[in-house]
């Protein structure tokens, strides 16, 4: 009885403890980032590449309207449409944007390079997976022109008022494609040489930074954004990545929520979805989440926030992404865990976690102390 009392109290002590440190996080960002807190928001047409003059080369920024703060997270954020056509100013795009912009963040919406659009040259693409490879290496390399771009823009005056530091890439469908490969593809070498050479072909744009231009400026990102999107090979996915939220429906038949070729076309390279994304970021132990729409295919996002599922999306990244911003990093609440031995160690969101460099983690102690730890490399 006395055990089951004392036990009762520790979990007691445990949960009132780990909600006074969440309010106290949740008090650092100052009300920003998890909703919508202004009204309105500027929009601004940019072409971000010095290389390249076309359109496909343009992005929107979305910064809201009235915000003093100089130092805010950037969403690069890349729009659909299978590489073959999508742009900037589709609903899901500017909807994203807008609604990040609002909650405090620097959004912008990307238009990178596809397919030509005509019959014959989307035909060779679906039909030959060394064009796919091609056309999304090439896509990638422009939206890391972007990033880029943002990068010396912030070392040269700021004009955006981003924190160079806290940069996300997300999109959805083939943009979310992009930015997986963005951020998890991480050395030429670990790209099949058979029976294509995509290593070749990846040279020959200019390896994997690629040939869009702001050269000397870093493409790297804090992490990756996911809406109905895959990857060629989740063994990319590895222990330095950075964290990882997606959003996908199960019966998704464009992308495959497990692993399948995609479009649903055998000639067409195999993506992996969030049902094999997420056990392989949990094998490795990188921060993630996924919230899975039972029953959906690849509809229910386009539409942007006409549809409550892509703004109950919006809501699930804001709420991912808010515990790892910078404002919510620093040790603001710590406990002494009085020599009591170290039960386990857990993540902003509760999981399980090894110990690890530059990563806000709980380690919580036999006795129900719990400490707030950041161990700085």
């Amino acid at each position: 009885m006395l055990i089951s009392f004392v036990r009762f109290h520790i979990k007691v002590f445990l949960l009132l403890s780990l909600l006074f440190i969440f309010n106290k996080i949740f008090s650092q960002c100052n009300g920003r980032y998890e909703t919508e807190i202004f009204s309105t928001v500027s929009v601004q047409t940019i072409n971000y590449s010095d290389v390249y003059t076309d359109t496909e080369h343009e992005m929107d920024v979305y910064i809201p309207d009235g915000d003093a703060v100089t130092d805010r997270p950037l969403i690069v954020f890349c729009h659909g449409g299978s590489f073959m056509n999508g742009d900037k100013l589709d609903s899901d795009c500017v909807d994203f944007c807008e609604s990040f912009a609002k909650r405090g963040y620097v959004t912008a919406s990307v238009n990178y390079r596809q397919v030509a659009n005509d019959f014959i040259s989307q035909g060779i693409f679906v039909a030959n997976q060394q064009e796919q490879y091609k056309q999304v290496m090439k896509a990638v390399a422009d939206a890391k022109a972007a990033i880029r771009y943002f990068r010396k823009d912030f070392l040269n005056g700021n004009t955006f008022g981003i924190d160079g530091n806290t940069v996300y890439i997300g999109g959805a469908s083939a943009g979310a494609v992009l930015a997986l490969h963005l951020a998890f593809l991480d050395d030429v070498s670990d790209l099949p040489t058979s029976p294509f050479n995509i290593q070749d072909v990846v040279n020959d744009l200019g390896g994997l930074e690629g040939d869009a231009g702001n050269n000397g400026y870093s493409s790297s990102v804090n992490g990756v954004i996911s809406i109905a999107g895959g990857i060629n090979d989740v063994n990319w996915i590895d222990a330095s990545d950075d964290p990882l939220v997606s959003v996908q429906g199960d019966a998704d038949d464009v992308v495959s929520y497990n692993c399948a070729p995609g479009l649903g076309f055998p000639t067409v390279v195999t993506l992996c979805g969030s049902g094999e994304m997420h056990p392989q970021a949990n094998l490795v132990g990188i921060p993630n989440d996924v919230l899975v729409y039972p029953g959906e295919a690849h509809t229910w996002f386009p539409g942007g926030s006409s549809n409550p599922k892509f703004v109950q999306a919006l809501d699930f990244i804001a709420n991912f992404l808010f515990p790892i911003l910078p404002c919510n990093n620093t040790s603001v609440f710590e406990m002494n865990g009085n020599g009591s031995k170290l039960n386990r160690v857990v993540d902003v969101l509760g999981r399980p976690s090894k110990i690890k460099a530059n990563t806000p983690l709980y380690f919580i102690y036999e006795n129900g102390v719990v400490e707030k730890k950041m161990i700085i490399e």
